[in-house]
């Protein structure tokens, strides 16, 4: 960066990611200068990061909120903003380095305006990729914008490949804890509470992408993302469930050899990597891995039965179109309506292979406005698939997805 401090803008600030990303702005304050912290509608907290990082602009999403940041921000100097059209012009101002980190589909248009740019992107945000991956891919294509990944596992595959050359690659394989239902029977998992789905042995995270971890929901949208951003068939990318969570992912070469990258279970060595690529690397407050406390390293497939999710996700690549946008669009309404009581565990993945099954999973899909537009149809059809769930589904064992 011949230098000077890299201009970094935070979209989904007070989020898990968000907070990971600024606590390297700690260890490395001469390294960054914040130019937009962007969050949804915690004013409070967005105001205490605002005060504590001093950003040229904070911004909400909830435009409701507006007059709040503002009295809470008077006389910092820290300008404000509120409404999708302020957190779209905060992505889009000038800055070195974007990341990306507003969960769900709401990400999508704030990242396009970032990669519109030609920024460097730090994406922590699957649906980017997953509803909209081959449109959003040529945009940034288009803009000279590169994109970097965030997740642990992309990351770790990323790091993997610029140790070969990509002709030689012949698959890659991306690592699953198992989430906290790794061992459980469906009858037991029928029961599960919201309680029990949030509580992940291994990483700390948000309520969405948790229930996604314990449904490996998850790691199927890591299949369609990896699709995008590697450019490899479904057919190629393979998961294994690894509950000690240190090999965040493989690449395995024409050769026979496979090369994988480890770490501890923390968010902020992949982001200090997308923060810092192609100079250097920032130490990031991780230790290294102690191999002989761990002892062991395990690995087994997903059991397709207990978790219909992973299946779902490949059935969603392989056909193509809006396919991808309807299941993401069904599993975050189905997560929501499981987290606040309204369906059991085992209906999320039942609610995905009812979108599937709808007309509009096969409707074309050739631009982000028309990922967007597909969106929106398909949690009105979740909602109303919800309301035909039965009462008793949840302790109903799911269809075998094979």
């Amino acid at each position: 960066m011949n230098g000077r401090p890299i201009r970094l803008t935070v979209l989904g600030a007070t989020g898990s990611i968000g907070r990971s990303t600024l606590s390297l702005v700690d260890l490395h304050r001469e390294r960054f200068e914040l130019v937009a912290l962007v969050a949804g509608s915690d004013a409070a907290a967005l105001a205490e990061l605002a005060r504590r990082y001093r950003p040229q602009l904070a911004v909400l999403a909830d435009s409701s909120r507006l007059a709040e940041l503002r009295e809470r921000l008077a006389g910092t100097g820290v300008a404000t903003g509120a409404g999708e059209t302020a957190v779209r012009e905060a992505a889009a101002a000038p800055a070195d380095r974007v990341v990306a980190a507003i969960v769900g589909a709401a990400g999508l248009l704030p990242t396009l305006e970032a990669v519109r740019q030609g920024t460097v992107v730090a994406l922590a945000n699957k649906e980017c990729l997953v509803c909209a991956g081959q449109a959003f891919v040529e945009e940034a294509r288009r803009h000279g914008s590169r994109i970097l990944p965030v997740d642990s596992e992309h990351s770790a595959i990323f790091q993997c490949l610029l140790a070969g050359r990509r002709d030689d690659l012949e698959r890659i394989v991306l690592t699953a804890s198992g989430g906290p239902f790794r061992s459980w029977d469906l009858a037991r998992m029928a029961r599960a509470t919201p309680e029990q789905a949030l509580a992940h042995p291994r990483w700390k995270m948000g309520a969405k992408i948790t229930v996604d971890s314990a449904t490996l929901v998850n790691k199927g949208l890591e299949i369609i993302e990896a699709h995008h951003l590697f450019g490899l068939p479904e057919e190629r990318i393979e998961v294994l469930v690894h509950p000690q969570s240190v090999v965040h992912g493989l690449a395995v070469f024409c050769d026979g050899s496979l090369l994988a990258q480890l770490a501890e279970p923390d968010m902020r060595a992949p982001l200090s990597f997308a923060l810092s690529f192609p100079d250097s690397r920032l130490p990031s407050g991780v230790g290294p891995l102690d191999l002989a406390r761990i002892g062991r390293l395990d690995f087994e497939e997903p059991d397709p039965r207990r978790f219909p999710g992973l299946a779902h996700a490949r059935e969603a690549l392989r056909r193509g179109g809006a396919a991808a946008a309807v299941l993401n669009a069904a599993n975050e309404v189905a997560v929501r309506a499981f987290l606040e009581r309204r369906i059991g565990f085992l209906d999320i993945a039942r609610l995905i292979g009812r979108l599937l099954a709808h007309p509009l999973a096969d409707a074309p899909l050739s631009s982000i406005e028309d990922a967007l537009a597909v969106d929106r149809e398909a949690r009105l059809v979740a909602e109303a698939e919800l309301r035909h769930l039965d009462a008793a589904s949840s302790t109903r064992e799911p269809p075998s997805p094979c």
